[in-house]
């Protein structure tokens, strides 16, 4: 029996050697596709100068994406079995997030129904989960019971949001945004779940190392069709250094802190709860980033007529909302070494002010390198 069936019980949260599965890796790049195709679609916008509406719908289709890889990693934190059973509704889970890759394009012009199909066969998934989590552990059985009620009552709400038009479809949408926000907050108010500190960071890390590929190979993408026209390839491999020194520096700034101490000195709801929502911004933003770098492409080889601020801005607005959000994520202004508390911000609003210039890749690129060089001459100054 304990070959296909294990009961669900809670996860030790100071287990030992506690590394994310190979299922997780799978769901991991399962989602992946789903955010190429949301940056793919933000390029396109951006690149047709439709800036706002590509902005805005990127958030919305991030968001049921972000929200179902987030669920799945804190729940599997706490009660992954790896039975038979487990995987079946994690195939499940990933099935929705495929739906929702496939309804990225028609939700940029507006209809959401596959992207709603999706993500809400992946959150119906999620509560089988939860049912099973409250049937087999009596402790987390309160958590769990609330956790299903919130998820399903939210779920039909989406689906009547569907036939909500126009701006007051806009507002449902954030009210359901917050309703699902709301969802933990209340499950776990009463008893919390047995998350791994170490398993959490290292699944976030991991699928920030998976979106940053996903950058790297945008701007390649880019960069190999724009070496097709003519008279640019000398511009293009000064782009190509660029954009590689700005995801490299991202990289270092994010792993430089390890994500578990903050969770770890700080066992709060509220520090986990602002952790781990918090990322959203890290992941968007990161994966805005090669859309960015796609547009620049365009841009420098002519192919875009949009102006260089807007060029520019589709990439020095993403990095700089990187480096503010793994500032308030992994320092924050009070932390002990003030070159880099008061680095990360002020590059940001440098990189910003990147934009305005002739070179405005290189310039951020230069900017991120050089914080880089401040943090690790910081941290070793400061032992």
């Amino acid at each position: 029996m304990r070959v296909w069936y294990r009961p669900m019980r809670s996860r030790d949260s100071g287990e030992h050697h506690r590394v994310a599965t190979p299922l997780e890796l799978l769901f991991d790049l399962c989602f992946v596709v789903a955010v190429g195709q949301a940056a793919a679609q933000l390029h396109h916008a951006l690149a047709e100068g439709h800036a706002a509406h590509g902005v805005a719908s990127f958030a919305m289709v991030f968001f049921a994406i972000w929200w179902g890889w987030l669920n799945f990693s804190w729940f599997a934190s706490a009660f992954d079995t790896d039975d038979v059973p487990y995987r079946l509704a994690t195939f499940v889970q990933i099935a929705g997030g495929l739906t929702i890759a496939a309804g990225v394009t028609t939700a940029f012009d507006g209809d959401f129904r596959a992207i709603v199909a999706g993500y809400v066969l992946m959150r119906l998934s999620m509560v089988t989960q939860w049912l099973r989590a409250a049937r087999q552990e009596p402790e987390c059985r309160p958590a769990a019971v609330r956790y299903a009620i919130g998820i399903v009552v939210v779920q039909v709400l989406w689906i009547a949001r569907l036939w909500v038009p126009g701006t007051a479809g806009v507002v449902a949408f954030v009210v359901l945004v917050v309703a699902e926000l709301a969802v933990p907050v209340w499950a776990e108010s009463r008893r919390g779940t047995a998350w791994h500190p170490h398993h959490i960071a290292e699944r976030y890390g991991l699928f920030t190392l998976i979106v940053l590929g996903e950058t790297i190979l945008s701007a390649t993408n880019a960069i190999k069709e724009g070496t097709a026209e003519p008279g640019h390839l000398g511009a293009l491999i000064s782009l190509a250094a660029a954009a590689l020194v700005l995801v490299f520096s991202m990289w270092w700034l994010y792993f430089d802190r390890p994500g578990h101490l903050r969770l770890v000195r700080h066992p709060t709801m509220f520090t986990s709860m602002s952790w781990g929502y918090g990322h959203y911004l890290i992941f968007a933003s990161a994966a805005a980033v090669g859309a960015g770098l796609e547009v620049a492409v365009g841009y420098d080889t002519g192919v875009l007529h949009i102006g260089g601020v807007a060029a520019a801005l589709a990439t020095t607005v993403p990095v700089a909302v990187f480096l503010l959000s793994v500032w308030l994520l992994h320092i924050g202004p009070a932390d002990e070494c003030r070159p880099i508390a008061i680095g990360f911000p002020v590059t940001a609003v440098l990189v910003l002010a990147a934009s305005f210039t002739p070179a405005p890749i290189h310039v951020a690129a230069g900017l991120a390198a050089a914080l880089v060089v401040l943090t690790v001459a910081a941290t070793r100054s400061s032992g």
